[in-house]
């Protein structure tokens, strides 16, 4: 059986204040549509049926995950008690497929990407799937074609090409971090690095050997929690025994290590919704390019500005703005120049220091 994993648990600092703990980006409506969640949904659809896809989430964001997703079977959405980063969330949902068919493939994929256009990110996938079935000691990492040289992506270095059915299928020789200006530029140009999109496609077996093997300590309470999947005792073994397992990305545990990584390049427009500055390829712009979502703002000679307000008793008015990032809720202005964005978590320790928890 061919199974799908969404990854939906991440806390969405980076677009604090409109995601909270209690309410992140991937399960709010930010743009005044569907949730970055349920768009997830919708494009594993063509390939995989709803009894087929699982979603691993925050304990505590169970239930807003069933009500966006009522398809979804009960038993597909597993809460994580504790955040043990892609490493601990790969190895619990592995444990989970691995439990009902133990020759199932497993595709990862994340809830806050955008990727278009739908009829090529079908073929791929299901390219990568076959990929993997007929080849099942592989992983396969999905690679983005690079459309510019990005400081804010991993990358991966291409190796040699392996002819399947037509696919591009490459053998990773190494991940990237991510670079500087100058070495974005190169990788740019080479024509042989892809951006490293965190969506994999692997038999979850072989991403359980993979696991036990680079990351030894999460064996034990993974096989403990194996044991009791589907029992009575199910959360409470895995509430006991997950905060075992390493806190570490999967890239860094096993994918940098591994000697069966592959790469298939998906020629898709693909967005990371890790930051304000990628909401303007998704918010409407006006003719000054302000990037506007929400009650909208009364502006005089402002450019290049992101303004998104929440609230629509609050009217946001600006003369002669520029490039700046303005985020209002309730109980939240943020206030940032764009290219501070990525300090955003400084701010977010320092409201937790003077104002407690309630405002993350």
């Amino acid at each position: 059986m061919d199974y799908a994993v969404i990854m939906a648990g991440g806390s969405g600092t980076r677009l604090w204040p409109l995601s909270r703990k209690d309410r992140p980006k991937q399960i709010i409506d930010i743009f005044g549509g569907e949730t970055l969640l349920r768009k997830a949904f919708e494009r594993l659809l063509p390939v995989f049926e709803p009894k087929k896809i699982l979603v691993q989430t925050n304990d505590a964001h169970t239930k807003k995950v069933k009500k966006i997703l009522p398809e979804v079977p009960k038993k597909n959405i597993i809460g994580e008690p504790y955040m043990r980063n892609t490493a601990g969330a790969v190895g619990l949902a592995a444990s989970f497929i691995a439990d009902r068919d133990s020759d199932a493939s497993m595709t990862v994929v994340t809830a806050d990407h955008i990727i278009e256009p739908q009829d090529k990110f079908t073929q791929t996938l299901s390219e990568a799937v076959q990929f993997v079935n007929d080849n099942p000691e592989n992983l396969i990492t999905f690679g983005i074609t690079p459309t510019y040289p990005s400081t804010q992506y991993g990358y991966i270095r291409l190796g040699k090409k392996t002819p399947y059915d037509g696919s591009e299928v490459y053998k990773v020789e190494s991940f990237q971090e991510k670079p500087d200006a100058a070495k974005a530029e190169d990788y740019l140009e080479s024509g042989n690095y892809l951006w490293n999109s965190g969506m994999f496609v692997w038999k979850a077996q072989a991403i359980l050997s993979s696991l036990y093997h680079y990351l030894p300590d999460c064996k034990k309470p993974l096989k403990k929690i194996q044991k009791k999947i589907g029992s009575k005792r199910q959360d409470e073994v895995i509430e006991e025994r997950f905060k075992e397992v390493p806190k570490i990305s999967i890239d860094y545990a096993v994918m940098e290590k591994s000697p069966s990584v592959y790469s298939i390049k998906l020629d898709c427009d693909w967005l990371d919704m890790g930051s304000y500055n990628a909401l303007t390829d998704l918010i409407n712009q006006d003719s000054d390019n302000n990037a506007l979502a929400g009650n909208t703002p009364e502006l005089i000679d402002c450019s290049n500005n992101i303004i998104i307000n929440q609230d629509d008793n609050h009217t946001i008015a600006g003369i002669g703005v520029e490039n700046m990032v303005v985020a209002h809720t309730e109980d939240v202005t943020f206030i940032c120049p764009r290219e501070k964005c990525g300090d955003i978590k400084e701010m977010i320790e320092q409201v937790r220091k003077n104002k407690g928890e309630k405002l993350l």
